[in-house]
């Protein structure tokens, strides 16, 4: 096992503790309601503190019941889940495109940065790509197109191999 797979694992089980312990060690039997939101707990630890306490403001939308409020809350969790992996995925292939690309760059490119298949052409009459010469009008060309030897021929003004 790589040592990443170890790190991982012993973080699953981390969060897997921290989400079990709490009810198998029975925090929270004593309340009403063992395991609200900070936002209730604060609301009610300030009306203990000061029982004429008011408001600064309302919310904008309150839900109809608990579990809506729950299923809203768990809906912005997702989305927002969701818009941090779409963040990284776009991110890793955008990494991985340009490794990518460097190492085709790489391999297409002979020493300082003379095509791989022009350098193959100048040194020993083959290999693939374009040949060394004239191709506009009638002039003559060396090297080959299909990497078999050198070719030696009068070039049509059209293009055409005369």
């Amino acid at each position: 096992m790589s040592r990443n797979a170890k790190i991982n694992t012993l973080l699953l089980l981390v969060v897997a503790a921290l989400a079990v312990l709490p009810l198998a060690l029975g925090l929270g039997d004593h309340k009403e309601e063992p395991f609200t939101g900070a936002d209730a707990e604060a609301e009610t630890a300030i009306t203990e503190l000061q029982p004429d306490y008011e408001p600064w403001f309302s919310p904008l939308y309150e839900p109809p019941s608990g579990e809506i409020e729950s299923a809203l809350f768990a809906l912005q969790a997702a989305l927002g889940a969701g818009v941090l992996a779409y963040y990284f995925g776009l991110r890793r292939g955008r990494r991985q495109g340009a490794t990518r690309a460097g190492a085709a760059g790489t391999e297409a490119t002979g020493k300082e940065g003379v095509p791989a298949a022009a350098e193959a052409d100048t040194k020993t009459g083959t290999g693939t790509g374009a040949g060394i010469g004239a191709d506009a009008g009638t002039g003559t060309r060396t090297g080959s197109d299909s990497g078999a030897g050198a070719a030696s021929g009068v070039r049509a003004v059209d293009g055409r191999d005369a």
